[in-house]
């Protein structure tokens, strides 16, 4: 199904300047120096410690960088970027009333940049003429191909391998030198699997982003998972989670043991 949704809860900011792309490297998770025109680099931003405070899609178009992600994090992002560029030639505005970001499905979509082989993100300056969807369809779109999302609720909670972002290397260098964490994401990568992961689940009732995941056989001192994005369909929600990759096929509640049930999506 082709369509079109504006992205109305996303934050858009425009970085220019000569030290840019070192800047960028030097915070992100990815390895910007092999960011192409025309493709979204997905970016873990990490404080110290290796969790993530947000994700963030990176685009570039001639010497011009462009960060999207959740506008509940924009105060967030904005003043932590400020703070390291220091002296850095790097101009950092936000540029979200000038330009509106646009979500496509399944089609081609002049100029915009490419997030999987079903999605993609344009950036215009109008919507004169474009007939807009339902921003649930882009939600669904995104659970269906597994691109996770952090918001103000879920912020620094999880370390990149909790949302599969080492798998490929989607969101992950392992190889690009140092960022903030990076010494706390590789050591976990080496050490072997990690025992948390992604999955996508679906239930009959409503959910939301933070609600924790219960299983009754796990050990776990905390929550075997929690939620990381969700949609509601006619007749069920589905989610993506975190969850114990050991359990991951039990029986899931939601909050506690007597909760609403979650069902793995098998794929």
């Amino acid at each position: 199904m082709i369509m079109i949704i504006q992205l109305t809860d996303r934050t858009l900011l425009k970085l220019s300047g000569g030290d840019t792309q070192t800047f960028l490297q030097g915070q992100f998770s990815n390895d910007i120096n092999l960011l192409e025109e025309g493709l979204i680099q997905i970016n873990a931003y990490c404080q110290h410690q290796g969790k993530m405070i947000a994700l963030i899609w990176v685009m570039k178009k001639s010497d011009n960088y462009y960060l999207s992600f959740p506008s509940d994090l924009a105060d967030i992002i904005t003043k932590r970027l400020t703070m390291f560029k220091m002296m850095s030639d790097v101009t950092i505005e936000n540029v979200s009333d000038q330009i509106i970001q646009l979500g496509v499905i399944d089609e081609n979509f002049e100029g915009a940049f490419k997030l999987n082989d079903q999605q993609s993100v344009a950036l215009v300056e109008s919507t004169e003429s474009i007939e807009l969807g339902d921003a649930n369809e882009w939600e669904l779109a995104c659970i269906v191909n597994d691109i996770p999302e952090i918001s103000l609720a879920t912020t620094e909670k999880f370390v990149p391998q909790l949302l599969n972002l080492d798998i490929n290397e989607v969101g992950v260098s392992f190889t690009k030198g140092c960022y903030p964490g990076q010494e706390v994401v590789a050591r976990l990568h080496y050490l072997g699997k990690s025992k948390r992961r992604m999955r996508q689940f679906e239930s009959k009732a409503d959910l939301r982003v933070s609600d924790e995941l219960i299983i009754a056989g796990s050990k776990s001192a905390k929550a075997s998972g929690i939620i990381l994005r969700c949609v509601k369909l006619s007749d069920k929600s589905l989610c993506l989670a975190t969850v114990e990759v050991a359990y991951e096929d039990d029986e899931i509640t939601l909050n506690n043991a007597e909760g609403t049930r979650l069902i793995k999506i098998k794929k």
